[in-house]
């Protein structure tokens, strides 16, 4: 009887010393803030050369594990979802470059996701909040004509609201969101007349939630966003 072949792949060397840098995060032996073993500790530790330590680094830096600043040890990063959410930012960025249909997809998850942030967002909202809130607002207005700014102060307005929801995963996906959408809105909002539109829905969604309104939190952000995704366009269209 013939037994099935089963060879052994051996692994490369860096793949060896990424997984037991990773676990030494993990498992706490190295806690974020802390500086990682210069790279000829690694190298006499696990008796390789320099290149395997360098790839195993790259690849700790490349899934957010640590930080890597030329001309200083690298350092351990603390996990959040922030951190974790933004490791597919670039991946993201290449597929709404090269696919039209994925802004299009992108735009309608938004709407789907930002409806129920705003419900519970109106639930929760305290005065506190809603000062924040008008702040924000306040500052956007003070931007008009100028749509780097202006985009910015949308964007912590939209952010800010997914945070009263008190959960950061909320605030974490809304903030990647708009940064996927950032580069394919700006120029739009040039157009005359745009900006002061988006004050006025912006300020519909504010005084709904400052009622504790989540229904017509929820009929104000939908008509903000069915009507602004329009401004969201793909270089190829």
């Amino acid at each position: 009887m013939v037994t099935p072949s089963e060879p052994i792949v051996r692994r490369k060397l860096s793949s060896q010393i990424f997984d037991r840098l990773k676990t030494m995060v993990t498992d706490g032996t190295l806690k974020p803030g802390d500086v990682m073993p210069s790279e000829r500790e690694l190298m006499e530790r696990f008796g390789v050369g320099r290149p395997a330590i360098r790839e195993a680094m790259q690849s700790l830096s490349n899934i957010g594990l640590i930080a890597i600043s030329h001309g200083e040890r690298a350092r351990v990063l603390p996990l959040t979802p922030r951190s974790v959410i933004s490791q597919v930012d670039m991946a993201a960025e290449i597929m709404l470059s090269t696919s039209p249909s994925a802004l299009g997809h992108l735009k309608e998850a938004r709407i789907f996701f930002e409806r129920g942030i705003v419900r519970q967002a109106a639930e929760k909202a305290t005065p506190g909040d809603v000062a924040a809130l008008r702040a924000l607002l306040d500052t956007q207005a003070e931007a008009l004509g100028m749509p780097e700014i202006f985009i910015a102060a949308d964007m912590r307005f939209h952010t800010r609201i997914a945070a009263i929801c008190g959960n950061p995963i909320f605030e974490a996906v809304s903030a990647s969101m708009l940064g996927w959408l950032k580069e394919y809105h700006t120029e739009m909002l040039i157009w005359t007349g745009k900006e002061n539109l988006t004050l006025v829905e912006h300020e519909e969604i504010l005084d709904a939630i400052s009622r504790n309104d989540s229904e017509r939190a929820e009929a104000a952000l939908i008509r903000h966003l069915e009507r602004s995704r329009a401004l969201y366009v793909h270089q190829a269209s």
